[in-house]
């Protein structure tokens, strides 16, 4: 293979529709997988030559451009007001992502609401400082899979909260496992890294990481420079997180059999397992609080404690407690409360709106929320969660008509369906819809599915489990596909990837159908009319078809 070919800087001009995306993808992982193994034999000089080829590579510009254009923060700007919709303007970008001269631009601060009330700080980089975060990250990514801690599962590829969940059961159900619990949670994790730690110990090109790290933030007409932390909200600021935390494990493996420890951490929240309650304050606290000090870090005091197996505790979203000596492990009431709270809030936010379309709102949040606790102990919750939504719609419903009877609104709003009753379904559809008869999605409607944890050593950029990740996901699509059997079968056809740029099609990345004879030209329903595409492949097709771009480069 001609590397030079592959991996050279594109000079001159670049026709965004005219990218071969399948093959810069192969070209980059192919780097990847390179860097993995240098990582491995601990060839240093030659982990960041490959890292130099990457990161100048025509293939890993296109592929940066490409992820920061197609994600859903594609429509939100810096502080430069500039984002990049037109195919022009995504040629312009990869030509313009060069290291000589880079300088980044503050982040634009904004703030978002926590779970607790309180507003959590984001900083929004421009499109440019984005697609640059992007095209480092493919280069800083395999190291940091190479060198992760074996149980730590946030933030990374392949990995999901209900791997730690699963970790935490084989930690804590046996009689012999430990019994005493550390919940810790890092003290403001993203705003207090040390920069210093992180120049001196993250594997990437210093300078442009030190362009990141000082860029600052403006917050009004006002700029605040930054002396510490990572930016929140930038692509590659949780993968520095999360290297500023591995080798924690490793620290606390000399006291694993002989105190029954044992580590589960997802970002900055984890669990460490005791034999004791004194085994965790005396000797497992001092020595995360040493190794935290180290990189500018510190627990927070109101969120760590230490707790009994049987009294229970409560992690990502999941209450995981013994009963008469068995695990349980359900959803917390914090996470049931809040989800029951959202949905109430939109019910009762929505008095004027057609029943259709309060269903399709809140069919997303319904089957998103019963598929994170669908692998645990949940039919009891799916059920109590299915009853106060019903009676949070029928109250809904009366308040519509209050002059009509009972029996009046449940006829109008609930239907029988063979053996169910009370079916919030709306006998009709929205303009463009094949589907009439919509009906509201039950918790209880989703089943119950023990789920397989990953194992420990699996690296997504390491060829030798390449073959296990491809049947993790083809088990993993496959039931996300479950009950639409004509989109399984058109995922099939295409072989998992999308007609227009031939790159996975997965659940993070999405997928629009598209007809390929358009139905106002007398299209049909059918499969052989219709293939999966990216929702950006999606949009582009049907600009090109128009002849009309989607929107000027630097508008919003």
């Amino acid at each position: 293979m001609n590397t030079e070919k592959v991996c050279a800087a594109s000079s001159g001009t670049v026709q965004w529709e005219s990218i071969d995306f399948s093959r810069c993808n192969q070209s980059v992982r192919r780097l990847q997988a390179r860097i993995v193994k240098a990582q491995r034999e601990g060839k240093r000089g030659r982990v960041k030559a490959l890292q130099w080829l990457l990161t100048h590579s025509f293939s890993a510009k296109a592929m940066a451009v490409k992820r920061v254009t197609g994600n859903q923060g594609s429509k939100t700007a810096g502080v430069d007001r500039e984002i990049w919709k037109s195919p022009a303007a995504k040629s312009t970008a990869i030509l313009s992502l060069r290291r000589r001269g880079y300088k980044a631009l503050p982040l634009r601060r904004v703030h978002i609401p926590k779970s607790n009330g309180k507003m959590r700080p984001l900083g929004i980089p421009t499109m440019k400082d984005r697609a640059m975060q992007a095209l480092y990250l493919m280069a800083l990514e395999p190291i940091a899979e190479t060198l992760a801690d074996r149980n730590s599962y946030g933030f990374r590829p392949m990995r999901a909260t209900a791997d730690a969940i699963e970790q935490c059961f084989s930690s804590l159900s046996r009689k012999v496992c430990a019994e005493w619990v550390l919940e810790g949670d890092i003290k403001g994790c993203f705003d207090n890294i040390s920069h210093d730690w992180l120049m001196e110990y993250i594997p990437l090109d210093i300078s442009i990481l030190k362009e990141w790290l000082k860029a600052g933030f403006m917050e009004g007409n006002a700029f605040f420079p930054t002396e510490e932390g990572t930016p929140q909200g930038g692509i590659i600021s949780p993968v520095l997180a999360n290297m500023t935390l591995d080798g924690l494990e490793f620290e606390l493996n000399k006291f694993k059999q002989k105190h029954k420890v044992n580590m589960v951490r997802y970002a900055d929240d984890f669990i460490i397992t005791g034999a004791s309650k004194e085994v965790l304050e005396n000797d497992i606290k001092p020595c995360v609080e040493k190794f935290l000090k180290v990189r500018g870090l510190e627990l927070s005091l109101d969120k760590t404690r230490i707790t009994h197996i049987d009294e229970g505790f409560d992690f990502l979203g999941q209450n995981v407690r013994k009963f008469g000596g068995k695990m349980i492990i359900k959803p917390s009431k914090k996470n049931v409360k809040a989800f029951l709270d959202k949905v109430r809030g939109i019910i009762k936010g929505q008095g004027e709106t057609r029943q259709l379309n309060l269903i399709r709102q809140l069919n997303p949040i319904i089957q998103g929320w019963a598929n994170y606790h669908q692998h645990v102990v949940s039919k009891e919750t799916f059920a109590s969660v299915d009853k106060e939504i019903w009676k949070c719609l029928w109250h809904w419903a009366k308040r519509r008509h209050p002059n009509k009877g009972n029996r009046w609104v449940r006829g109008k709003y609930f239907k029988s369906i063979g053996s169910q009753n009370w079916v919030f379904m709306a006998n009709e559809a929205l303009p463009g819809d094949k589907e009439k008869g919509w009906r509201l999605v039950k918790a209880g409607y989703i089943p119950i599915r023990r789920h397989i944890k990953i194992r420990a050593e699996a690296n997504p950029f390491d060829r030798q489990w390449e073959v296990y990740f491809e049947e993790r996901f083809l088990r993993k699509i496959g039931r996300k596909l479950e009950g639409r059997m004509w989109l399984r079968k058109l995922w099939w056809n295409q072989n998992g990837k999308c007609v227009d740029c031939g790159l996975d099609i997965t659940e993070e990345a999405g997928w629009h159908v598209h007809h390929v004879i358009p139905k106002y030209l007398g299209g049909k329903d059918i499969i052989s009319n219709m293939v999966m595409l990216h929702p950006d492949c999606h949009r582009q097709k049907h600009a090109l078809k128009s002849g009309v771009e989607p929107a000027h480069a630097n508008g919003l």
